[in-house]
């Protein structure tokens, strides 16, 4: 007790003697004078992920206890993305990697045992969901599996439980603190459901008309919506069918459509000549896969994004106060 007493006086002494500024080298340096034992910074974990959701949900849990770093470069496209020599050294010293799934990031799959970090498939108690429950019944392909879990505020909550359960595991003695942080989360990702449910039920039109990579295929299924877009699958490399744009076309003036949406991080040539052709209106529908730079140096949320996706699906789809 009189060791902890003399710790604590001469710790309040070195404040005084600063002008009551924090100075932790002065600190340790007087517990050690004190006490003759070295005092060893607390090393932070370094967590790596693959996406800016688990970036984004993870350091919301972690706050100061840990670094996180988002693999992908701000402005890359994430279908693409393959690590380079650095990003696998990088792999190979972090404490934990966290990653979408083996449908999102096959290249994040193929590392599983092969890097020392312990590595979580973040799709975990998520039952995915066949492509072909977006697209017409003559284009199945029981192999392709929608990997956006994320776009629906319900899963999102599943990936956070699973990010949490990896932090407990790897990190015990801040299980209490990540627990925390994670319920408060969770209960931001509740509200965004309920507030999107309450929007979505007040709209005209339940019919999303994308000219991108439709990403939203969860956020659709969970919330009654049904979409159109001229794009197969999720490759930043297909291209659109033509008989899909003509039919997009011919939707739109047929019916009262007032929107063509794009997706974030890609040219939107084929939502731009859409536009062109039935004088609609382009709006941007942000998949939060990656972010620009600004965005990133912003320190925008999920929810952020979220949010602003329901006040363009508020125009797109007609808002009915």
């Amino acid at each position: 007790m009189r060791k902890l007493l003399t710790v604590v006086i001469a710790i309040m002494l070195v404040f005084a003697l600063s002008g009551c500024e924090s100075n932790i080298e002065n600190v340790v340096a007087a517990n050690e004078e004190i006490t003759g034992e070295e005092v060893e910074p607390e090393e932070k974990l370094s967590i790596i992920t693959s996406l800016y959701p688990q970036y984004d949900f993870t350091r919301s849990i972690v706050g100061d206890k840990a670094d996180v770093i988002l693999i992908l470069p701000p402005g890359v496209e994430s279908h693409s993305f393959e690590p380079t020599p650095q990003d696998m050294v990088m792999l190979q010293n972090s404490d934990l990697f966290l990653y979408t799934g083996k449908e999102m990031e096959p290249w994040a799959y193929r590392l599983t045992g092969s890097i020392n970090a312990t590595i979580v498939d973040l799709s975990e108690g998520i039952e995915l969901m066949d492509l072909d429950a977006h697209e017409d019944e003559d284009e199945h392909d029981d192999e392709l599996m929608d990997p956006h879990i994320w776009t629906d505020p319900n899963l999102a909550i599943v990936m956070v439980d699973n990010i949490l359960s990896s932090l407990k595991e790897i990190d015990e003695k801040n299980a209490e603190y990540y627990e925390e942080n994670a319920n408060t989360l969770k209960k931001a990702l509740m509200d965004l459901d309920l507030e999107i449910r309450e929007t979505l039920s007040k709209t005209t039109s339940k019919t999303i008309l994308s000219g991108g990579h439709f990403a939203f295929g969860y956020f659709v299924e969970r919330y009654g919506l049904e979409h159109m877009s001229p794009y197969e699958g999720f490759s930043p490399d297909a291209e659109p069918t033509p008989r899909r744009i003509a039919a997009l076309i011919e939707t739109i003036k047929e019916t009262d459509a007032r929107a063509i949406f794009y997706e974030e991080l890609i040219d939107p040539k084929v939502s731009r000549v859409i536009s062109e052709e039935t004088g609609i209106e382009m709006l941007l529908l942000h998949g939060a896969h990656n972010v620009t730079k600004e965005e990133f140096e912003a320190g925008k949320s999920y929810i952020t994004f979220m949010k602003e996706n329901l006040e363009r699906l508020k125009i797109g789809l007609g808002y009915d106060e």
